[in-house]
């Protein structure tokens, strides 16, 4: 449950550069009082790519850095922390893990490691997360398919390049035999896109997909089996935003222990009121059971081991609620100006909402946790 020498180099590389070039201003405040489509900076992308950052999952052969889930969390981490609005949960970590092993992967991951591809994930169609539930339909047509029906919370659906799209080929909603990924690019003909801004201003979209005609080659996987490639990437995705709501917790709460440091009332700083102290300091032990866990979860799915997707469950299930915790505190204790939009900790409070969401809240997750127990 320790890093590595090399792991460590890679934070002390990427926590100073989000701190600086991540940070809350120029990122999230700039693209978002400027009304951006994207909701996030490409000339940022660019530089996360230039770090090497951007295809650390994909293959060393095909030009990527070939490292692990645990690096891309360390990276994450430090998003979550200064609240850096980009692609890299959706592109760099879901949807790699998605198209590893397919012929796509020779296609889209130069782009990726380029920094200039986007990837969206369309798996939702319901007011919950619940892939199982897919029913957009594939319909055999010649050669290909013809696909119809809509997805919701599409992150960066309105930017991507390419659209992984979960759809039913066989079996009924409910059922993961029957599920099957396609690759569609965003602007084939019959894809209709209604960008929409969350509550943390990052973008999503809702798709309409009326008489789409793919071929083929655009299934990721196998027809009816797409619940390989897809659990894949969902798993990644899931161990990833459990270690983005740490660091979201983590900068929450550093920016609300400093503000007991300086805050006065009745003469004395609100930080030597044993009462604040007693929850500043249980937060601070949730924060590191929570990244614990993101960390073991992280480090099965590199080893392929069969737990990996339990742990995967617990830490996401964990690391929301005490990234929720986390910016609760941070806002109370601010007071008054934790609730004005001048104050950055609000922030928190709004990016933890959305991405609690995100592949699955703690409830999701908790049901995930009992049905892998055998109950």
């Amino acid at each position: 449950m320790i890093l590595t020498d090399d792991q460590r180099m890679l934070q002390d590389v990427v926590r100073p550069f989000m701190a600086e070039e991540g940070a809350i201003k120029p990122q999230l405040r700039h693209w978002r009082d400027s009304g951006c489509k994207d909701g996030f900076g490409h000339g940022l992308w660019k530089q996360i790519a230039e770090l090497g950052l951007t295809g650390m999952l994909v293959p060393e052969s095909a030009g990527g850095a070939g490292l692990g889930q645990v690096e891309a969390n360390l990276v994450l981490e430090e998003i979550g922390r200064n609240l850096t609005p980009s692609p890299f949960l959706t592109t760099s970590v879901a949807g790699v893990r998605a198209l590893e092993g397919s012929a796509h992967a020779e296609r889209w991951f130069p782009g990726i490691v380029a920094g200039e591809t986007v990837v969206a994930l369309a798996i939702d169609e319901g007011k919950a997360h619940n892939p199982a539930a897919t029913a957009l339909e594939a319909k055999r047509q010649g050669n290909g398919f013809l696909l119809n029906g809509t997805k919701q919370f599409v992150v960066h659906g309105a930017s991507a390049d390419l659209m992984l799209v979960a759809a039913r080929t066989g079996g009924a909603a409910g059922e993961t035999n029957g599920v099957t990924l396609f690759a569609v690019p965003q602007d084939m003909a019959g894809v209709a896109v209604e960008n929409v801004a969350l509550a943390d201003s990052s973008k999503a979209a809702r798709l309409t997909l009326s008489n789409v005609a793919v071929d083929a080659d655009a299934v990721v996987g196998e027809v009816d089996d797409g619940w390989a490639p897809l659990s894949r990437g969902l798993n990644a995705g899931r161990a990833g935003a459990a270690s983005e709501l740490v660091g979201i917790a983590a900068g929450a709460s550093e920016m609300t222990f400093d503000y007991l440091k300086q805050r006065k009332q009745f003469g004395r700083l609100i930080g030597e009121f044993q009462v604040l102290q007693h929850r500043a300091a249980h937060l601070y032990g949730e924060i590191e059971i929570a990244r614990a866990t993101a960390l073991k979860a992280a480090q099965l799915l590199d080893a392929g081991d069969p737990r990996a997707e339990l742990m995967t469950a617990v830490a996401k299930a964990k690391a929301g609620k005490v990234a929720r915790l986390a910016v609760q505190e941070g806002v109370q204790m601010h007071g008054g100006i934790g609730m004005t939009d001048e104050h950055d900790i609000g922030l928190y409070m709004k990016r933890q909402a959305v991405l609690d969401e995100l592949f699955g809240g703690p409830r999701f997750h908790a049901g995930e946790v009992a049905r892998l127990s055998g109950y």
